[in-house]
């Protein structure tokens, strides 16, 4: 069961390696490092820097402000070791604080539980009767990126964390726009749809020594609940070994009175 979560974090957390070093509204775009393109003799000139700096204001736009978020996730994936598993996950976030995850699997039974603040990690494994405490360099350790609350939040809650300012090239067609940056970690082409949501980030490690691709695709968007969420995700990570995680939003809530639980037992082994 603990490794569902781990499996989920880990995938989650590679995404954060290429958050921006800047806001994305200070995005700003050399001119002579963007596709340019060409009007037609009837048309004006084409703005280049001023269409990423619209594009970047409609993505801002999009951003999901919230308190507090919960959420019941299918989680649906093939791990490393090439097995299938899907498992059930309870996901509760106050925004800035904290992140509670309760991870069940067949009959409902709950076989791991996460707390993870600003400074720390906790894990109860109630399969094995474990507790895990850690600082948060904890998730740095196991996945060796640099992570945060705030950046794993906002990758759950679906907000762009990872466009920065260096993007190096554009394109666009009727329905969608794609927009290269370089980041420290990772070239992320990032698409967005229509409506200027992510549809679809394509991650390229910078590291010749390191072959990490990452995809990481949104679709189903809700907006009964206010903002639009993108109630379904795919991950697929590959490395020396492929990772293909779904992510399956059943139900999910905004700015309601939320509880953490968090105890345990007197007989479990710290690890």
């Amino acid at each position: 069961m603990i490794r569902s979560l781990f499996f989920l974090l880990a995938s989650l957390s590679l995404l954060a390696a290429c958050r921006s070093t800047k806001k994305i509204n200070t995005a700003i775009v050399r001119k002579d490092s963007v596709a340019v393109v060409k009007p037609q003799p009837d048309q004006p000139a084409f703005d280049s820097a001023a269409f990423i700096r619209e594009t970047a204001a409609k993505l801002r736009a999009n951003r999901i402000e919230y308190t507090t978020f919960s959420a019941k996730v299918n989680v649906d994936y093939q791990g490393t070791d090439g097995k299938k598993y899907d498992v059930n996950a309870n996901l509760r976030m106050y925004k800035d604080s904290v992140i509670w995850i309760s991870v069940t699997a067949v009959f409902g039974i709950e076989g791991l539980r996460a707390y993870i603040t600003k400074d720390s990690v906790k894990l109860i494994n109630k399969q094995d009767k474990v507790v895990t405490l850690r600082s948060v360099a904890y998730l740095q350790e196991i996945t060796k990126l640099p992570l945060t609350l705030t950046t794993l939040q906002d990758i759950l809650i679906g907000n762009p964390v990872f466009v920065d300012s260096n993007i190096v090239s554009f394109s666009r067609n009727a329905n969608t726009v794609s927009l290269l940056s370089i980041g420290e970690f990772f070239k992320n082409l990032l698409t967005l749809n229509a409506e200027s949501r992510i549809d679809n980030s394509k991650l390229d490690d910078i590291d010749s020594k390191r072959s990490r691709t990452c995809n990481l695709n949104y679709s189903d968007y809700e907006t009964k609940k206010g903002p639009a969420f993108a109630t379904k995700r795919r991950i697929t990570v590959s490395e020396k070994t492929n990772l293909d995680i779904k992510l399956d939003f059943k139900s999910y809530e905004f700015n309601e009175t939320l509880s953490f639980p968090f105890s345990v037992p007197k007989n479990y082994k710290s690890n």
